[in-house]
């Protein structure tokens, strides 16, 4: 990951409304969010979403449209890009099956264990983000390493450090979601 200390002291300015910071920030972190995202679509074959594509409108997101986005820290940033690339994909999945199935869903559980793989542009996915608009509602904490996991495709690691927990703590908050998710996901 990029250097943590440059990164703190550039949101800090852009915080304090420094726009070229918050330029500074986004570009400095723009590789490591086009490697999440290229890791977590391979093996999307036939989708049109590519992984530049994913960035540059999670990048619009981060923004907002009046570019006041403000992030207390790097781990609030990552969280707030994993948030961002999920809504992306969702709303990619949503069109795709309405052009495809004319909105016709239907529900699937599965959440893998290791997500190194790819995310899958499917119905799984909006069942996916159902269940994680209910986890949320129940535990927030829980919700947001699902994001930088299965969205951003960080590591327990990566998401331990930028939470400032332990591995093992994240380890359990994955299991504890991962079975609320897939519980949720068969209720439906």
């Amino acid at each position: 990951m990029a250097d943590a200390p440059d990164i703190t002291l550039w949101l800090d300015s852009a915080r304090s409304g420094d726009r070229a910071a918050l330029d500074r920030v986004l570009a400095t972190l723009y590789q490591e969010l086009h490697t999440m995202a290229r890791r977590q679509l391979s093996g999307q074959h036939g989708y049109t979403l590519d992984a530049t594509a994913l960035v540059h409108e999670s990048y619009l997101k981060l923004i907002g449209s009046g570019g006041n986005a403000k992030f207390e820290d790097r781990a609030h940033f990552f969280a707030y890009a994993a948030s961002s690339m999920r809504s992306v994909v969702v709303d990619y999945a949503r069109s795709r099956l309405a052009r495809k199935r004319g909105g016709d869903l239907k529900r699937v559980a599965d959440i893998p264990e290791e997500v190194e793989g790819s995310l899958r542009l499917d119905e799984d996915m909006l069942a996916l983000n159902d269940a994680l608009d209910k986890l949320s509602a129940a535990d927030e904490r829980l919700a947001q390493v699902v994001e930088m996991r299965y969205f951003a495709g960080l590591s327990e690691l990566e998401i331990a450090e930028l939470l400032q927990r332990s591995e093992r703590s994240i380890r359990r908050d994955w299991q504890k979601a991962r079975l609320f998710l897939l519980s949720a996901m068969q209720e439906d």
